[in-house]
């Protein structure tokens, strides 16, 4: 049927001319509805280089992603060099934390400027626990991190196991690489104790590694439970976030996207 008033044909077309301008003019998802800065702490025995690939990956989708070398020598450090990277973002920030690096986060999150908290394999202590006090009492046939005794204060894995409790689906040579690459985690970083424990307060997420050798995947969904956390189960070892960078980015992606 043709249109015989070519007045209203031409307003027609005009209007869905525009309406299809601004269509494709429009993201995915509102400005409002995504938070774009993305920042990252890495936990004990490693540095920040692990992220690479879930860096990558984020980078991809056009999110702002930072990377935090924190010295891993004690809490009160490493949530310095946390907060300085945080508190350099241009708004709102997502603050993920893997192993260690979610005591980190947990503190660190109290910044003004972190929106939400992601937990990767990572610890989530309350107010007035740490690192030393969740492992005090391991549950009976949990798995033993080889952890040797400290020297000069600082701590380091067996070489020997290094593989099968901390990146056991990681490529062989990547795994060996890592455990000859350790950082040294200070034993004052062990025994930092949580001031105030951001979760409360603030939405988090929690990747659960259901393959992990160093922190219990009962322990991951014991304090992602506490927290109030919105879980995902991965399996993974303790380097989920090497061997499975996809399902670290997706997680994050969730918080940035989540209407909380």
């Amino acid at each position: 049927m043709k249109l015989k008033n070519t007045a209203l044909l031409g307003t027609l077309t005009v209007a869905f001319s525009a309406f299809a301008v601004m269509a494709a003019s429009q993201p995915a998802y509102a400005a409002s509805d995504r938070i774009n800065n993305v920042v990252l702490v890495h936990g004990g025995f490693v540095d920040g280089s692990g992220w690479e690939a879930v860096y990558k990956l984020l980078k991809a989708k056009g999110y702002n992603v930072s990377v935090v070398q924190n010295p891993t020598t004690s809490l009160a450090a490493d949530v310095a060099a946390t907060k300085a990277v945080v508190d350099a973002q241009d708004g709102p920030v997502i603050l993920v934390g893997h192993s260690y690096g979610g005591v980190v986060v947990t503190e660190a999150g109290n910044d003004p400027k972190v929106s939400r908290l992601v937990y990767i394999a990572a610890f989530a202590p309350d107010k007035g626990e740490s690192v030393k006090s969740l492992i005090a009492n391991p549950a009976p046939g949990a798995p033993v991190p080889p952890i040797l005794p400290p020297v000069n204060g600082f701590l380091m894995l067996d070489k020997s196991k290094f593989a099968a409790s901390f990146a056991g689906d990681v490529a062989p040579a990547r795994a060996a690489f890592l455990a000859n690459a350790q950082v040294p985690w200070g034993v004052e970083a062990l025994a930092g104790e949580v001031t105030s424990a951001s979760w409360k307060s603030k939405p988090s997420w929690y990747l659960v590694a259901t393959d992990d050798k160093m922190i219990p995947p009962a322990a991951q969904r014991a304090m992602s439970q506490r927290a109030g956390a919105t879980v995902v189960e991965s399996h993974g070892s303790h380097a989920v976030y090497e061997s499975k960078p996809a399902a670290v980015a997706a997680i994050i992606e969730k918080a940035a996207m989540a209407q909380k």
